[in-house]
Parts: structure tokens; C-alpha cells; sequence
């Protein structure tokens, strides 16, 4: 069993920057695929990115271009860079692991998951 727990969120105006953490405990992460969601207000959990084991990545439209994920399997952390933030990035971010290689942008695919972080960024 993992756990997750994301760190770095905030409040941002539009344009600015945020970098989320996750952070794993409990076992090895490295052979984990993880992924970003986030989820706005009243609106289904979507995907924003993912990474697997071995460094490849994949991003959904609406965030390519603006926002990166990497990891640090030293560390046992995946992080989040968001750049030139818009006020309908505003959301809880939450990432979520498997143990596969893998990368899958479905919320239900993912058994593991934490608690979120609130992104708010004004206009």
C-alpha cells in the first residue's frame, strides 16, 4: 500500500506559476505510473497529466504546452509544474499511483490517491 499526500497549492493570479508535490510513503514508488486530476467546482474529476516509471509522460490538451510533470523516484516524489495559469485551472489537484507501466487518463484505473490541493487562480 502507498500513500499520497500533494502539497503546493495556492492562490495565484492569472498567469503566474504553482509547483504541486506528491510525495509517496509506505513502499517503493518507483514502478508506479502517476497521475494528475483535477476537479473544479459542481465538474468530474478530469485528467491533467501523467508519468510513468520510466520518464514518459502524457498531457491532456487543455494544459499541454503549460504544465509539466517529473519525478524524482530518489525521492519518492512527482511534481507538478504549472506555468501561465488561467482561471479555469482553478480546482482540488489530486494525484493518484498504480503500480503499472502504462499511462492511463481514467480516474478509475487509479487505486491510490490523496487528499488534494486547492488550486485558486483569479482573473
Amino acid at each position: 500500500q502507498v500513500q499520497l499526500v500533494e502539497s503546493g497549492g495556492g492562490l495565484v493570479q492569472t498567469g503566474g506559476s504553482l509547483r504541486l508535490s506528491c510525495a509517496a510513503s509506505g513502499r517503493s514508488f518507483t514502478h508506479y505510473a502517476v497521475g494528475w486530476f483535477r476537479q473544479a467546482p459542481g465538474k468530474e474529476r478530469e485528467f491533467a497529466a501523467a508519468i510513468n516509471w520510466s520518464g514518459h509522460t502524457y498531457y491532456a490538451d487543455s494544459v499541454k504546452g503549460r504544465f509539466t510533470i517529473s519525478r524524482d523516484n530518489v525521492k519518492n516524489t512527482v511534481f507538478l509544474q504549472m506555468n501561465s495559469l488561467r482561471p479555469e485551472d482553478t480546482g482540488v489537484y489530486y494525484c493518484a499511483g498504480v503500480e503499472s507501466f502504462p499511462l492511463n487518463t481514467i480516474p478509475v484505473y487509479y487505486p491510490y490517491w490523496g487528499q488534494g490541493t486547492q488550486v485558486t487562480v483569479s482573473s
